[in-house]
């Protein structure tokens, strides 16, 4: 069967637009600090080659697998695309991870290459040196004495590498995405090249985008959500991708009308410090055409947003196991907001009940996605096929997510079926942070939970049984919390009770939780 993505790869796709447009900019970066660099796609194509002889040389081939522990900046880039040109696989890892959450990513990918930068050395350095397997560590974007540059990747002479036509193929897997859900350690989203360029496809068609569009993100590379309607987005249709190193409110709007953005992408907690800020002049006065917006803010904030800064949110959803986007708030029609819109072009969504069975229009069921697997949806999880079997099941993908539709087929988010709580654009596993929880010897029993959070959408919240004898204080839950999660992660609200409500077959009783949260606004960070 034909598809719009064919056999190519990230390097076809690459190669493609460099050949078309290699002395336009292709890259625009502005670091924290405020300064201002750019690629055209032309010395981007000539780095990414250099790199790619650079990890050749170091063994990287078909197969391996890197993690990338950076913030945004040229480097990831660079590295992605020079490990899809091998046929070898970025494992992007979140800036905020621990030690013992790149512990994770090294078991699971088994990589024996890391990237990471001097401010962020410390808990790559410790998971290194606790690897099963050797792992030789990288550092971009200054020096550290005793450490390998992953400058000297590029060498001196500029001569790329040479490979095999076959080095890489469009079903290969290109990128391990850690997700959280419903199990204790994120599991790792087998992400193809086909998939990488589906999604900009998806973004292109969904956001009516064109030649020389300037999409901006200030959402971190480390996340699908810039990959695809950033970095893909503006890959595929030749435009330039401005890539800002970290979001910061006060500047985020000047930054958007500087650099002259036709599209850029927000989630929920951006959009309400937006809101926050004192207003300046000239804030309607931007070339933004597309805004991307996903779920999770009240008509009140998005009616003030759109007033204030000039321009119409687009709603839509996705998520990692699909490469992001599976629907979308038509550009053009009626949009009946609060909904996330009808399906994105191609995109075969059905809402099932408990047994797999289609849903009357107005009636809440499970959001699944047909297609095939690498493709349309993930390959699977990494090294966990019991996780791969129970998202994967009669040709679809089960989301974990609930939803509605109305009798035009538009679809309203309901909630989530996963045991997961959503912080400030992050999935944050509420298992995970029970497990994490009941690992502390004072500790017996915990239950977690999402409650309201006016900003970030949800503060994750403990409710604590201490072990026998135990007294432990709230302070004692947040170090131990931080010590081993991302600080997204850890707690910030912390209730003790003698014992957790529970089913007469022993589950805990989560919205009497929520309930009892919500009478009590004790907060700890």
């Amino acid at each position: 069967m034909i598809d719009p993505v064919g056999e190519r790869t990230l390097t076809d796709l690459l190669d493609e637009q460099a050949g078309q447009y290699g002395e336009q900019v292709f890259l625009v970066f502005e670091d924290r600090a405020g300064a201002v660099s750019e690629l055209t796609y032309s010395a981007f194509r000539a780095l990414v080659g250099r790199c790619a002889a650079g990890f050749a040389a170091r063994g990287v081939g078909r197969g391996d697998y890197v993690v990338v522990h950076l913030r945004n900046c040229p480097e990831l880039l660079i590295a992605w695309f020079a490990l899809g040109r091998l046929g070898a696989v970025l494992v992007p890892s979140n800036v905020s991870n621990t030690a013992p959450e790149v512990d994770h990513l090294l078991a699971v990918s088994g990589a024996r290459l890391a990237i990471t930068e001097p401010e962020l050395l410390a808990p790559v350095v410790q998971a290194a040196d606790r690897a099963a397997q050797d792992v030789e560590v990288l550092v971009a974007r200054g020096a550290v004495e005793g450490a390998a540059a992953f400058e000297d990747l590029l060498g001196e002479d500029g001569a790329p590498v040479s490979v095999p036509p076959d080095a890489a193929r469009s079903d290969d897997v290109c990128e391990l995405i850690f997700t959280s859900g419903t199990t204790r350690k994120p599991k790792a989203v087998m992400i193809t090249h086909a998939m990488c360029l589906r999604s900009g496809l998806d973004a292109v068609h969904c956001l009516w985008l064109g030649p020389g569009e300037r999409c901006l993100t200030a959402l971190p590379m480390f996340h699908v959500n810039a990959q695809a309607m950033s970095l893909f987005a503006a890959l595929t249709t030749g435009g330039t991708l401005i890539m800002v190193e970290e979001f910061r409110a006060s500047k985020f709007w000047s930054q958007v009308r500087a650099h002259r953005a036709t599209q850029t992408a927000v989630v929920a907690m951006q959009l309400r410090t937006l809101i926050a800020q004192p207003p300046a002049e000239g804030e309607r006065e931007h070339d933004l055409r597309r805004l991307f917006f996903a779920i999770n803010v009240t008509d009140q904030e998005k009616a003030a947003f759109e007033e204030r800064y000039g321009v119409t949110l687009i709603n839509g959803y996705g998520l990692s196991e699909a490469m992001t986007l599976l629907a979308v708030s038509p550009v053009a029609g009626p949009r009946r907001w609060p909904s996330i819109g009808l399906p994105s072009p191609g995109r075969r969504i059905e809402l099932l009940d408990e047994e797999g069975r289609p849903v009357a229009p107005g009636e809440v069921g499970e959001i699944t996605v047909l297609g095939d697997p690498g493709r349309d949806i993930l390959l699977g999880y990494h090294g966990d096929p019991e996780a791969t079997a129970a998202a994967l099941r009669d040709g679809r993908l089960h989301t974990g997510d609930n939803a509605y539709a109305d009798e035009d087929g538009y679809l309203y988010f309901f909630d989530r079926k996963k045991d997961m709580i959503k912080r400030a654009g992050e999935n944050v596993s509420a298992i995970e942070v029970e497990a994490t929880l009941v690992d502390h010897p004072q500790i017996a029993e915990a239950a977690v939970v999402g409650v309201r959070d006016a900003i970030r959408d949800e503060a994750v919240a403990a409710v604590v049984v201490a072990a026998d004898g135990a007294a432990p204080t709230v302070d004692d839950v947040i170090d131990h919390c931080r010590a081993h999660l991302s600080k997204f992660k850890v707690p910030t609200v912390v209730r003790f009770v003698d014992e957790l409500p529970k089913t007469s077959i022993g589950k805990v009783r989560k919205e009497e939780l929520r309930k009892l949260l919500a009478q009590d606004a004790e907060s700890v960070g």
